[in-house]
């Protein structure tokens, strides 16, 4: 019996010896520091990286990457088997894919983001917090459009459930 793999977009980040900066910042997506914080992602051995997984504990090797299955299970992948596996998003400002609900969070906080899958170039959401005074009074999404346009935008049931999200500049 043979079987195709089905298309899917999974989340990940190459391991580089580390998750933070040196001022101490997180510098990886946020469900890996929440992997890391609840435990799921840990540092044993002189500083080497573990995840926990459906397996069971796995070690992840500078240069592997970690991946975010379709069901949010962490798993690590040596580069040369990803590299045969997968692409990496080339719209993507960082290298990471995001929910919408991860997403969401970062766009509310100023940063904007594209579904790796749309058509026009250069399309992307921001969010926008109205003046006091205006006459809309309530935060409120916006897309850019290819053709230069803007308007207001709210997510498909597909945009909501997606998981191809990329933050761009």
């Amino acid at each position: 019996m043979k079987a195709v793999k089905k298309q899917v977009t999974i989340e990940c980040f190459q391991y580089d010896g580390d998750l933070k900066d040196a001022n101490g910042e997180f510098y990886v997506c946020p469900w890996a520091v929440e992997a890391f914080q609840n435990g799921t992602i840990y540092f044993k051995d002189q500083g080497e990286m573990y995840i926990k997984t459906l397996e069971g504990d796995h070690h992840v090797s500078v240069g592997d990457y970690v991946i975010r299955g379709v069901n949010g299970e962490l798993y690590p992948c040596k580069p040369d088997i990803f590299e045969k596996t997968y692409d990496i998003s080339k719209e993507s400002k960082n290298g990471f894919t995001y929910s919408f609900s991860a997403a969401f969070e970062l766009v509310k906080m100023g940063h904007k983001f594209a579904r790796s899958g749309w058509n026009g170039k250069g399309q992307y959401i921001e969010a926008r917090y109205p003046n006091k005074g205006e006459e809309i009074e309530l935060p409120y999404l916006i897309l850019h459009t290819a053709q230069g346009k803007v308007a207001f935008w709210v997510p498909s049931i597909s945009d909501l459930f997606a998981t191809d999200w990329v933050e761009v500049e």
